[in-house]
This record gives C-alpha cells, structure tokens and sequence, in this order.
C-alpha cells in the first residue's frame, strides 16, 4: 500500500475501536452463520436426574437400545421425556475431556426418560442440544411402537420413523385450538339395518369397548355409519381413530364427519396435505384439541388421547400394508392398540378378508351383519358368464364381450351410468401369437410386447424396445392376438360399439372421484372405480380369470373382494342394478358373489388354510436374499423348535426399469426366499429369533444382506 492510498482509506489503525468492535462483529456473524452444537465441556449438569435415556435415530438392529446422556443444567427444563434432541454418537472410549466422552457425529434422536443414574459405569457424553420443547412422543406412543418392532422384527427406531411426522418449526409455533366439548350421542341412524347396529352405538356410547367385524350392506351409507361410531365414541368422552385405504375414502369419512358434528372436532392426516399442515393436524392430536381422526395408513399411530374406538375399513386392501421397515399392517397395528388401550375394535368393508374370520371363529370379536333378507334388498342381481357361454357365443370371440354383457351395457345406458372393471391398464398389456398361443416376447430382453394405439407398433414393456415384422419362433405366424386387453383398448372399443355414450376411464394415470348419474360408460381397474351420483345402473366385470390365475394364495379372496367392491357401487336389483362377471361360475369367489356372501366365502378359505397350515392360522415369515446369504442366515438362526422351514427356492429376477414388488429382489440379482413357518402361540418366539440373528449378522457387517419380513401378504 503506497502512501497516497494511506491516505484516502486511513488504514486500519486509524478507525475508531467502536468501529473497528462492529467491523470485526460483522465479519464474525458472516462466516460463521449457524454455529454448530456444544460439546458443554465443563459445563455444570442437572442438579436432578442429570441422565438422559436416548433413543437414537438409527434404524440398525444391534443398535436397537437406549443411550445414557448427560443433560447439562443449561438444557434441564426443555430436556423432558418425549421432546426430540440431538446427540453425538460414535465417540470413542478413550476421548474423554474433563469427564465428557467427546467426537463423533451429531444424530437426531427422542428423550425418553430422565434418570438419577446411568447403567454406564464410564463417562458419559451431554446432550448436544434440545430441538425442540414439544413433547411429541408420549408413554402410550412409546409403548405402541415397541409392541409393533417386536411383532415384526424391526427396529424402534424405524417405526417412530412411520409414527412421528417430521418437525415443522412453524406449526409447532402456532397453538393449537382449544377443545370442544363432548357432543351429544347420535342416533341409531343407518345402523339399525344391521342385527346389534344400534347396540354397538350404545355400547360406544356408555364408554364401553365392544369389538366387531361389520360386513357392510351395499351402497355409499358406509362413510355415514362410521362418522356416527365415531361420534358415539365422542360423545362418551374418549377419542376415535378411523384409518382408511386412500384419499377418496378420507374424503368421504372426513363429509360425512363434518356433516354430523360440525368443523372442528377431527382432523383428517393424509401424505397428501403437505408436511406443514399434516404436522401441524397431528400436533392438535396430540395436545388433546381434537379427539377424532380419520386417515390413511400413516394415521395407524396417531396419538389419539384417552382412545374409545379404533375403526379399519377394507383391510384386504394393498394400501394399508407399509413398504417401509417393518412393513407393519394397519390392521394388526390397530390390533395392538386395541390390546394396549383396552378401546373398541371395529373392522369393516362390504368384503371379508380371512383375518377378519379369524377374529370372529376365535370368539375375539363379534359378527355385525345385516339378515339376508336386506342383502338380497340392498344388492344387485349378479349374472355369470363362462367359457362355455363365451365357445357358443360368436359375439364374444370377435369382440370380446359376450353378448349378455352387451345386452346389459345398453339396457343399463337407458337409465344410468355403466360401469366396465377391467384388470389391467393402458392398452394391450400382453399378446401372444394368434395360432399356438406362444407369448409375444422381445429379441433384445425377453420382455412382454406390448400393443400401443398407435397402430401396429409393437413395443416391450421392459425395455422400450418397438419391434416390426414380427413372426412366432414357434410356429411362424404373424398374427396376434390380445391375452388381455387394457383398459384404454376397452374404452376404445366401447366408444366404438356406443358412438353417442361419453366414455370415461379411471386409473393410475387419472381416478376419478365421483362421475354424474347421467348415461355413460365408465371404464375403470379395480380400486379405481368412481361413485355415480345414485349408483350405476350396470357394472361389466371382464376377464375374471386374469385375477383367478394370479399365483398368490389370496388370488379368490382378492378377486372376490375387488368385484364387491365394484358391485357396492351399483344400484340395487329392485332399481334394475345388474353386475355381469367374465369367469367361471363354478368357481367359488364367482358362487360368493352370486350369493352376495363373502362371509361364507372367507370361513371356507380359513377352514382350508387351517388344514395346510397357512397364514392366518399359523405365524410365518420370509427370510430372502442371495443363496448363500439365506443359507448362512438360517443355519445361524435360532428358531423355536416347532418353526418349520419351506424352502428355500429362487425368487423372479426383476428386469432393469421395471418397477420393484414388494418383497422382489434388486434389479438383475438372483435371489431365493425361504418361509419359516411356526403355530398359532409361537410368533412373538419366531420374530425374536428372527431379530436376534439380523442383529448379530449386521452388528458384523459381513457377507450379503438378507431380508426379513413377518407375514408377507405376498407369499405365493
């Protein structure tokens, strides 16, 4: 610097020291904008409980316990049981300054208890910081999510994941609103149409705890029934928990609750609310200013206080089994949350799932069902069409549709919508040569080809790859032939066959909520399908036996379960509503549904699994992996010695880009998958076996990773 320079700036000597305190002050604050946690060396400790039991997040099985912690005296009135702290984890025995075990890395974790004295004889690292006062994870909450890891073989870490929402700072900020008082009891209402209806809503009422499976009657008055079990629970002073499939139905659950009680006293926890607002519902829930709540999957932990009912609907469906570690079921967590809190139990759906037999064979929880005599009224009349019908049917091999469904379609069309189910989506989801029925596959991957609308284009569905000039590699012929047709095809040729009939679809791409009563074609896959406004006059419930040949244990009960579901929606047989189904009548989903009776249809799947020995009645788990890994795994293991072991055989290679099952292996790897299979009495001994081994095995870190997974809903 020269002195002209000197001159004109001053230097740095020449500022005043109040300036150069600000200058330096600045500087400080903007290279250091978030200062990282203490490590409170020398920092006094609580003069009471100065130990901190700490659940830390990490879902690993060998570290699937609590961690002691000082809790400085700085941190002593926010460090309460329940609220969410950080810690330093992974220091090492020996760094240890004047009497703090220092180092590692910050990780987030729940304060659980407040203790006088720690287990630990050696020095203990503090608390690094309270995030937040808010004390989100109660004793009752606590106690839930250990029941659930020990009943799958997971890790508390990884179900608080699924039970405690992320934090939203500003939610937490604003308070929550003051609570309402208990509303009257309702009336009976709808309920009166089921023998022991009105008495459940007494029994709810008086503060009692019955437990029930309702098979539902036809229509759309289920939502209503539920908002007035609800109320009734309500009006008793206890709270209420209804957990649904997906949006559509907390949507309808959520009307129907507004309409009987008003705003305010439930609130609705649904993904889709965003993470601000869902936090901010769950947060009211658990300060007790809401004693209701309806939603999906995720609501199966809601911190319901002084819980009265807790209410499933429709548990065979696909929604409500979690993809994420454990893979809990939302009906065996209600399951333990009626146990834990000694509340009501109420599974509905206008199916029946084998479990929901079960409960009712053990003596656990009661029928509610209407008389036959209100099903026939309530149901529409269901007409078969079989492969005999469909050989001497000509209409039926040119156009698909037999002639029956046609005559259906257009007699409905005249007073209503009509709607057509079909199993699968897009367009031609699967060809095969039109002479010795060889599947259409890809030279390139071995992948499904696939029809497209554009024309003759032939595409895979693995890889993308068009293939053109096509011929058999059995036969050589180069005609095709649809093996099942989708559901874009369908409304194509329906457009065609019924030019002045609208025609909708409702599927993955777009669903539909609720279509007008006004005549048109609906086609939709199953669990899409959209209420008509006063219910549809037909429903066409094509190629049956796509769902009746799927190799899964639950095939019919699915089957069964997706067809009444569609014939819910339709009007009943004294209005003219008409369900036609495209499978064999002899078969026995296709005869429970003729008899509108899937009670009797599960109490005959249970009888059978009880005779073979499959899930419900007997525990079972899946234990996959590479070959040696699984063979590894269960030499090690030790099971009960009643545990049986079924296998192990190769699991299908999941092609690249295509999307992952639940319970397939990565794409391209080579996988096996054995079953253990163990008595009713013996699943808590099983699943702890299971999660001793898994510890042991990743406490080592060696060798391939295995799954587990307790009762698999798809094991074959």
């Amino acid at each position: 610097m020269n002195s002209e320079n000197e001159q004109a700036g001053g230097g740095a000597d020449s500022a005043p020291p109040e300036q150069l305190a600000l200058i330096r002050e600045s500087v400080r604050k903007a290279r250091a904008p978030r200062a990282k946690p203490r490590t409170w060396r020398g920092a006094a400790l609580a003069k009471e409980l100065p130990v901190a039991r700490v659940l830390v997040d990490k879902g690993v099985l060998h570290l699937d316990r609590y961690f002691d912690y000082a809790v400085p005296e700085e941190l002593d009135a926010d460090a309460q049981p329940g609220v969410r702290v950080r810690v330093r984890f992974g220091a090492g025995r020996h760094r240890v300054r004047e009497g703090r075990r220092e180092g590692g890395g910050l990780i987030d974790g729940f304060l659980v208890e407040r203790r006088a004295e720690s287990d630990y004889a050696g020095p203990l690292a503090a608390l690094a910081q309270v995030v937040s006062p808010e004390r989100v994870l109660s004793e009752e909450l606590l106690g839930l999510a250990r029941a659930v890891a020990d009943r799958y073989a997971g890790s508390l870490a990884d179900v608080l994941q699924l039970a405690v929402p992320p934090r939203s700072a500003r939610a937490e900020q604003r308070p929550s609103p003051a609570p309402l008082p208990p509303p009257a009891a309702p009336d009976a209402g709808s309920w009166e149409r089921y023998e022991h209806g009105a008495a459940l809503l007494e029994a709810l009422a008086a503060g009692g705890a019955p437990r029930a499976v309702w098979n539902a009657l036809p229509g759309p008055r289920w939502s209503e029934e539920l908002a007035r079990a609800v109320a009734a629970t309500l009006a008793s002073g206890r709270g209420a928990l209804v957990v649904v499939p997906d949006g559509r139905a907390v949507a309808r659950v959520d009307a129907a609750l507004t309409a009987l009680l008003g705003r305010g006293r439930h609130a609705v926890l649904t993904a889709d609310a965003g993470p601000e607002k869902r936090y901010a519902q769950w947060l009211a829930v658990r300060r007790g200013s809401v004693r209701a709540v309806v939603g999906t999957r995720a609501a199966m932990f809601a911190p319901v206080r002084d819980l009265g009912l807790v209410a499933l609907w429709d548990d065979g469906d696909d929604s409500h089994s979690e993809q994420h570690a454990p893979q809990p079921h939302a009906r065996e967590v209600l399951l333990l949350r009626a146990a834990l809190d000694k509340c009501a139990f109420l599974l509905g759906g206008w199916s029946c799932t084998v479990e929901a037999a079960q409960l009712v064979e053990s003596g656990w929880a009661r029928p509610l069902v209407a008389g036959r005599d209100r099903v026939r009224a309530a149901a529409p009349l269901v007409r078969t069409v079989g492969d005999g019908d469909l050989a001497r049917d000509e209409a039926a091999r040119a156009a698909r549709l037999p002639t029956l469904a046609w005559q259906v379609a257009r007699e409905g069309l005249r007073h209503g919508p009509v709607l057509v189910q079909v199993p699968r989506r897009g367009y031609v989801p699967r060809l095969a040569c039109a002479v010795c029925r060889t599947p259409a596959r890809c030279r390139l991957c071995s992948g499904p080809l696939e029809g497209q609308e554009s024309g003759f284009t032939l595409r895979c569905g693995w890889c993308g790859h068009e293939e053109s000039g096509r011929h058999c590699p059995e036969c050589g012929s180069s005609r095709l032939r649809a093996q099942v047709v989708g559901a874009r095809r369908t409304a194509e040729e329906l457009g065609r066959a019924f030019p002045a009939v609208p025609v909708r679809t409702s599927g993955r791409e777009q669903v539909l909520d609720t279509v007008p009563g006004t005549p048109a074609l609906v086609v939709s896959t199953p669990g899409a399908e959209p209420v008509a406004e006063g219910g549809y006059a037909a429903a066409l419930l094509l190629d049956g036996w796509a769902m009746l040949g799927r190799p899964d244990l639950r095939a019919g009960e699915d089957a069964l379960r997706r067809w009444i579901a569609a014939g819910a929606l339709v009007r009943p047989q004294s209005a003219g509503g008409t369900v036609v189904v495209v499978a064999e009548p002899t078969l026995r989903p296709v005869q429970a549904l003729v008899r509108w009776d899937p009670v009797g249809h599960a109490v005959r799947e249970l009888a059978e699994r009880a005779e073979l020995g499959f899930p419900p009645v007997s525990r079972m788990a899946e234990v996959s992996g590479p070959a040696e890994a699984v063979a590894g795994f269960l030499r090690t293991v030790a099971l009960p010695p009643e545990a049986e072991v079924l296998g192990p055989v190769p699991l299908p290679v999941t092609a690249a880009g295509r999307p992952r099952r639940p319970g397939a292996p990565p794409a391209g790897e080579h996988w096996e998958r054995a079953l253990v299979r163990v008595p009713p009495g013996s699943g808590a001994a099983l699943a702890a076996a299971l999660k001793a081994a898994q510890a042991a095995r990743t406490a080592r870190g060696t060798g391939d990773p295995v799954r587990v997974r307790i009762d698999p809903p798809d094991i074959g």
